[in-house]
C-alpha cells in the first residue's frame, strides 16, 4: 500500500493513495481517508477540548477516547496529538490497523495510543469509554446500541447516510432509525433530529439521557455532540423531547407533537386539508449557545484551515432558534409569486413586528420563527 503524508491541525500522518500515484479517491484506496471531512474534524477537536475543561479535575486526567471505526487512524491520532487523550483507535479492517500502528510508531505516542482490530460493536460492549465517536462510512444505526451502552460522558455521532434519514430513501430509513421522515424543503434538519430520536431512544434502554451541546447538518453529512446524563430520571426527561410533526402539504402548516404516542391532528387546522405525519424524532434543542460559543473561541485559538468556514457555521447555530422546523424563504416567496428580499432583511421585519426570527445554519435562505405560516406569507407579500 502506498501512502503519502499530510497535515490537518498540528498533526501529521501516513495516508493511503491510489497505487498508480495519480490523484486521490477515497473509495480507491483498501483504507478510507477523506480530506472533505477536515472541518468534520477540526470541529471535533474543538468541541472535544471544550467539552474536557469542563469537567472536574479528578476526571479529566485519566480521559478516555475511543475512536471506534478509526478507518486511517486520523481522527484519534489528532485526539492523541493535540488534546492528549488516551485513545483507542479501532478498525475490523486488518489494512487500517496495520497504518493505525504505522502512523503509532511514526508519531512516538505508544504511551497514549492502542491499536484495536476487532467488531466495533464488541469493543463497544465490552469496555466503557469516557468520551465514544463513531464516525462510519454511511450509517451509524448498527452501533448506536453498542456506542450508547459503552459512553460515558459524552457521545459523539457522524451520519452519512443523508438520504435515508432525510426521506429521500424512506423504506431505507424506516428500517434504519425506526421513523418516517419528510423528503422537504426542511429535509436537512429532520435529518439531524431523526438521528437524535434514534440515539435518544437507544440511550433510553441504558437508562441514561442526552444534552445536545452541538448538532449539525453540513453538506453530505450529518454530525452530533451529545452530553451523557446518567440515571433513569435523566432517561425520563430526555423520553419528553420525542415527538412527531404533523405537516400539511397544502399550506405548509406545521405542528409539533410531544410524546410517543400523541394524539395527533388528521386535518390541518388551517385549511383542512390532510396532515402528513413524521416521526418518531427529537423535538428539543439542537444546540448549546454558550458551548457553541466556547467552541468557536477554541477554533479560533488554532490554527485550522477550515476555521473561517467553521466559524461563520458555528456562529449561525449559536444563535438559531431552538423551534422546529424551519421555513425556506425562496420556496414560500415562489409558491406565493413575489421575489425574495434579503433574508436579514426579512428577519428584521419579522422582529420589529413582535415575532422570534433567527437565520440557520442549514441553509442560506432558511429561517426559524415563532410566526405562524399565514404572517410569514402575510409578511413576504407586503416587503418582497
Amino acid at each position: 500500500m502506498n501512502v503519502r503524508p499530510v497535515k490537518e491541525g498540528y498533526t501529521e500522518i501516513l495516508v493511503p493513495v491510489p497505487e498508480d500515484g495519480a490523484g486521490f479517491a477515497p473509495s480507491s484506496v483498501p483504507v478510507f481517508y477523506n480530506p472533505v471531512m477536515e472541518m468534520n474534524r477540526d470541529i471535533s477537536i474543538a468541541a472535544t477540548s471544550v467539552f474536557i475543561q469542563d469537567l472536574e479535575n479528578d476526571k479529566r486526567k485519566d480521559l478516555s477516547y475511543v475512536d471506534a471505526l478509526s478507518a486511517s487512524g486520523i481522527r484519534g491520532l489528532r485526539m492523541i496529538c493535540e488534546l492528549g487523550l488516551y485513545t483507542t483507535l479501532n478498525d475490523w479492517n486488518e489494512a487500517a490497523y496495520r497504518l493505525i500502528q504505522q502512523n503509532i510508531e511514526r508519531l512516538d505516542i505508544n504511551d497514549r495510543a492502542v491499536a484495536s482490530h476487532r467488531n466495533a460493536n464488541v469493543l463497544l460492549h465490552e469496555k466503557h469509554f469516557n468520551i465514544v465517536d463513531l464516525d462510519p462510512f454511511g450509517t451509524p444505526a448498527p452501533f448506536l446500541a453498542a456506542a450508547t451502552r459503552s459512553a460515558i460522558d459524552m457521545l459523539a455521532v457522524t451520519a452519512t447516510d443523508t438520504a435515508p434519514l432525510c426521506g429521500a430513501h424512506l423504506n431505507s430509513g424506516i428500517r434504519k432509525y425506526a421513523a418516517i421522515p419528510f423528503n422537504n424543503e426542511y429535509h436537512s434538519e429532520m435529518g439531524v433530529r431523526i438521528l437524535l430520536g434514534k440515539i435518544a431512544r437507544e440511550l433510553s434502554l441504558n437508562d441514561k439521557g442526552m444534552e445536545p451541546l452541538l448538532s449539525h447538518a453540513t453538506r453530505h453529512y450529518v454530525r452530533t455532540y451529545l452530553k451523557i446524563r446518567k440515571g433513569a430520571k435523566q432517561a425520563d426527561r430526555m423520553l419528553k423531547e420525542i415527538g412527531f410533526i404533523a405537516h400539511c402539504p397544502v399550506c405548509g402548516h406545521r405542528e409539533m407533537n410531544i410524546g410517543l404516542a400523541p394524539s395527533i391532528r388528521k386535518n390541518c387546522k388551517l385549511c383542512d386539508n390532510m396532515n402528513i405525519i413524521a416521526g418518531p424524532m427529537w423535538l428539543g434543542k439542537l444546540h448549546s449557545p454558550d458551548y457553541c460559543n466556547s467552541v468557536i473561541e477554541e477554533i479560533d485559538l488554532r490554527n485550522f484551515k477550515t476555521k473561517d468556514y467553521a466559524i461563520k457555521m458555528l456562529e449561525l447555530c449559536r444563535d438559531e432558534l431552538d423551534i422546529p422546523m424551519f421555513y425556506d424563504q425562496h420556496i414560500l416567496c415562489k409558491r406565493l409569486g413575489v421575489s425574495a428580499c434579503r433574508i436579514e432583511t426579512f428577519i428584521q421585519y419579522l422582529r420589529e413586528n413582535g415575532f422570534m426570527a433567527s437565520r440557520t445554519h442549514f441553509s442560506g435562505t432558511s429561517f426559524k420563527t415563532d410566526a405562524s405560516i399565514n404572517e410569514i406569507e402575510k409578511s413576504l407579500i407586503k416587503i418582497c
